[in-house]
């Protein structure tokens, strides 16, 4: 199968670069690989030309998380029948991994694939734990028949690693270009709900983690519960976050536990302001705007609204 890649690309350092080789000793690789850059101030369009002389600028302002990529959908819908879409922290593990994400498209009925997301070098030990619980061993497919089983993670996918049907992406609309996060969420819920599936494909792996401080945890849920605020449809047809929520606490204690005591407390201050953050997200609009702001971690979203 044609596939392109597409990379949103923003002052990406030194990560940036480490992506870059990744990329270029991939197997068979495509030439579609299109960078779109969102006015960087850094490195960023240097490092883009020893992998491709597509680089698209965009004004910073003009980022949206669905409407940046939709636009790199755009530039090739034509000529390929996969999309893969990276961000620019995120390092290949191997020289088939770009393959390994397309091969569930054997399957006429997958529409979206996203891969294994493993902890980065420096990855503390909270960080390690949150991608060890969120991407396990074992692909799954994810459809209709497996929404009581799964729940919630039925329309879990993450676009920071994740390769869509072209023909499906378009019958869908594409990601929605008013929401502050979690796109890949809202057109894997689309998918399936359409009688499409999403494939775990585990053995297509990256590296990509973030150690977040508990304030960063705080903004980071704030604007997951704008999102679930914004688009209920999504827990009133796949379950609510509540459940995972817990098994995640559980997890992560024991996981402590074994692993790196010492970081027990941070982990309980973490949780709990990615409790507070949520609740305040999913009751935004009982806060003005400006305090909206303050609260969030996508802060240009809330320039673009009126109230």
């Amino acid at each position: 199968m044609k596939y392109a890649v597409i990379i949103p690309v923003r002052n990406g350092g030194k990560i940036w670069m480490e992506c870059v080789d990744s990329i270029l000793k991939q197997k068979n690789i495509t030439p579609f690989i299109y960078v779109i850059d969102s006015n960087s101030s850094d490195k960023s369009i240097n490092a883009a030309l020893h992998l491709t002389n597509k680089i698209i600028s965009i004004p910073e302002s003009d980022f949206n998380h669905g409407g940046t990529r939709n636009l790199g959908v755009t530039l090739v819908e034509n000529t390929v029948e996969i999309i893969i879409f990276l961000t620019q922290d995120v390092i290949l593990c191997s020289d088939t991994t770009f393959e390994d994400i397309i091969s569930p498209f054997s399957d006429p009925h997958v529409f979206a694939a996203y891969g294994r997301q493993l902890p980065h070098k420096d990855a503390n030990p909270i960080a390690t734990h949150a991608r060890y619980f969120s991407y396990g061993k074992n692909s799954f497919i994810g459809s209709l028949d497996s929404k009581k089983k799964l729940g919630i993670k039925t329309v879990f996918l993450s676009n920071s690693f994740a390769a869509y049907r072209v023909s499906e992406f378009n019958k869908l609309s594409g990601f929605p270009e008013n929401t502050i996060l979690c796109e890949d969420m809202f057109l894997a819920a689309k998918g399936i709900l359409a009688g499409y599936k999403v494939a775990y494909v585990a053995n297509a792996t990256v590296f990509h983690s973030h150690n977040y401080s508990p304030m960063e945890e705080l903004r980071r849920y704030f604007d997951i519960g704008v999102f679930h605020h914004d688009q209920k449809w999504i827990r009133q047809s796949f379950g609510e976050t509540s459940g995972e929520g817990k098994k995640y606490i559980v997890s992560e204690f024991k996981y402590l536990l074994e692993h790196s005591p010492r970081w027990i407390p941070r982990a309980i201050v973490s949780n709990l302001f990615k409790i507070i953050g949520y609740k305040l997200g999913c009751n935004y609009g009982l806060l003005p705007v400006s305090f909206r702001k303050k609260l969030s971690m996508h802060k240009a979203y809330w320039n673009k609204l009126k109230n």
